[in-house]
């Protein structure tokens, strides 16, 4: 059930997508999608918030594709708020379809935002789908190896995925031009992953669940073995959370490899065992 239900979500954002794109002329942008009406993340976006001693780093959630600063994250980031943390949200890219490296340069100027706000030296990222994977590019190419601590990435699109097209498709290749960019084997990504794939003295965790059916093969989301590289698939820690792509940022048994990773040096421990939750959100 939860597998379908995460495909339908996908499909219907999908197909809000395809109805905006043809309703553009040709050649022109997309018309810009709608973002949440709900406000912020639980405990997000408090630009009072000061890092304390314990807590050094302020977070920073990025959304996946079609989402928003909110959408699926609250559990996420009350969870993070709960152990001390700064949180920040942002939203990019026209709920994430936009150029990526257009992107990047929007969590460039968030994060350089942020860094002022709180006085800290650097922060961390946890992101969702694309939102792992993007803000890559934002480290290897603008500079932000120097500012970003913990990338943690829930579901990562970091090889791309076999279940969209490249630029030749007229929809994702116009509408949702960060789809054709998540294909596997697309320039962007060839890019992205030419020579060092975890450059700096960042700390690299990859989340990944057996069923997720966005990012196809779900082992797309890893990186190339490395000393601040952590590679993790739930379901070999706690084999009955079913949480899948969608899902997995309210899964309770992410959250805590999430949590791992930020509270001491370096990526996520691969033998910590965390509780295990069913995948239900927040559970």
């Amino acid at each position: 059930m939860r597998l379908i239900l995460g495909a339908l979500l996908v499909s219907v954002s999908t197909a809000l997508g395809v109805a905006v794109g043809v309703s553009s002329p040709a050649g022109a942008d997309p018309l810009p999608l709608p973002t949440s009406p709900f406000g912020e993340p639980t405990g997000a976006n408090d630009w009072d918030c000061l890092p304390t001693a314990q807590r050094p780093e302020p977070v920073i959630i990025v959304h996946g594709t079609f989402g928003d600063r909110k959408s699926l994250l609250d559990h996420l980031s009350a969870a993070m708020v709960d152990e001390g943390f700064c949180v920040f949200s942002l939203d990019y890219g026209n709920r994430g379809t936009g150029d990526i490296v257009a992107s990047a340069k929007v969590l460039k100027k968030f994060t350089t935002k942020v860094l002022d706000a709180t006085g800290a030296a650097k922060v961390s990222m946890v992101g969702h789908s694309q939102g792992g994977m993007m803000p890559r590019y934002y480290i290897k190419f603008l500079g932000g190896a120097a500012v970003v601590d913990d990338l943690v990435g829930l579901s990562p699109s970091n090889h791309g995925t076999t279940i969209t097209g490249d630029d030749s498709n007229p929809l994702t290749g116009g509408f949702c031009r960060a789809c054709s960019q998540q294909a596997a084997g697309s320039a962007f990504l060839t890019k992205l992953n030419k020579g060092d794939e975890t450059p700096g003295a960042v700390s690299y965790t990859q989340i990944s669940t057996r069923y997720d059916e966005v990012v196809v093969p779900y082992t797309s989301a890893f990186l190339a073995a490395g000393p601040r590289t952590t590679n993790l698939t739930i379901q070999d820690a706690c084999p009955g959370d079913a949480a899948e792509h969608v899902f997995i940022p309210m899964s309770s048994t992410a959250i805590a490899y999430v949590l791992d990773a930020l509270t001491h040096d370096g990526p996520a421990d691969p033998a910590y065992q965390p509780a295990c939750g069913t995948g239900l959100p927040g559970a």
